[in-house]
């Protein structure tokens, strides 16, 4: 192995310091669930984990809108559970795909992918096609649409034509990663607030009238640093470098520091999953408990997904 001719720019990017408010060598183990989480066997179908806190592969089912009920509820004890899941060998067509999403609520229609990915057909389906003409730029990891003030339950992804080899896709438990945080940085982050926006990424890929039209219907938001899950009162991260501007509340250098601090923590390797693509496999993940990365690996070869997203809550915070 050879190392830049800058020893010092080495030890800084790559070595870990004791100095470093996140210094962490030897085992990072988190809780997969809260401690008072039911974790009874699943009985409607196979789960075989992926990792020991997020991501499982489900088998024994095919993913249509007329599941029975308790098939439905277990899967969402599952996705609570392990945040993201995959299915395998799903011959499904889009009206399938749609069935079985509006199960989970409400269908959300993105208001930006008409004017940012050409060729959108359906309000509520978005169609993320790369080639060698629109490469992949979603090699960053975030939530779904922390830009809004409701942003997206869940998503499910569609594997409508994927490479031979590269553009997997990535997930990482922001759960695991709030709890393996130091106490002192989880207390100092609990009450904060942050600003979410649209304009720095979106709003790069819009022409200047678009982005004008569009601001009054989708202004900042504020969300909490720190959320927690309504259903499990797990405490999750809830910034993430696409999306998020800044800590409210503190200096910008100090929301600089937190926010460079939690990013990279929660691309640890021990908190992530990945997923490489077959033919009809499905990607279905809490978007409030992880965040994702669409490795942009695979140029020029040809990579189509769809993607679903179910409207979600507002989020709530700690001292909420």
């Amino acid at each position: 192995m050879t190392t830049s001719a800058n020893p010092d720019i080495f030890r800084t990017f790559i070595e870990p310091r004791p100095t470093d408010p996140l210094y962490a060598v030897g085992p990072l183990v988190a809780r997969r669930t809260t401690e008072s989480a039911d974790d009874r066997p699943y009985e409607l179908f196979s789960l075989t984990p992926k990792t020991p806190t997020i991501g499982a592969e489900i088998s024994g089912i095919r993913l249509t809108g007329d599941l029975p009920e308790d098939v439905l509820a277990e899967l969402r004890r599952a996705l609570l559970e392990w945040k993201v899941l995959f299915f395998r060998d799903q011959d499904i067509d889009r009206a399938d795909h749609r069935a079985f999403a509006a199960r989970w609520g409400e269908l959300e229609q993105h208001p930006f992918f008409k004017y940012t990915q050409p060729g959108q057909s359906d309000a509520d389906v978005a169609t993320l096609a790369k080639d060698a003409m629109a490469a992949g730029v979603e090699n960053m990891w975030h939530n779904d649409v922390t830009w809004h003030e409701f942003p997206s339950f869940a998503a499910i992804l569609r594997g409508v034509e994927v490479p031979a080899v590269g553009g997997d896709t990535l997930w990482t438990d922001t759960g695991a990663a709030y709890d393996l945080l130091p106490e002192d940085l989880r207390a100092r982050i609990d009450p904060l607030e942050a600003e979410h926006d649209w304009i720095n990424s979106f709003g790069r890929g819009m022409p200047a009238e678009t982005v004008e039209m569009l601001r009054p219907a989708f202004p900042a938001v504020t969300h909490p640093v720190v959320r927690v899950i309504p259903e499990t009162g797990r405490r999750v991260l809830f910034v993430n470098s696409v999306f998020t501007q800044r800590i409210l509340g503190v200096s910008e250098e100090e929301s600089n520091e937190i926010l460079r601090a939690l990013y990279r923590h929660v691309q640890r390797p021990e908190f992530q999953v990945r997923l490489q693509w077959q033919p009809d496999t499905i990607a279905f993940w809490d978007n409030r408990t992880c965040q994702h990365y669409a490795s942009s690996d695979y140029f020029p070869a040809r990579r189509v997904m769809d993607r679903i997203s179910i409207v979600g809550d507002k989020p709530v915070g700690v001292t909420s």
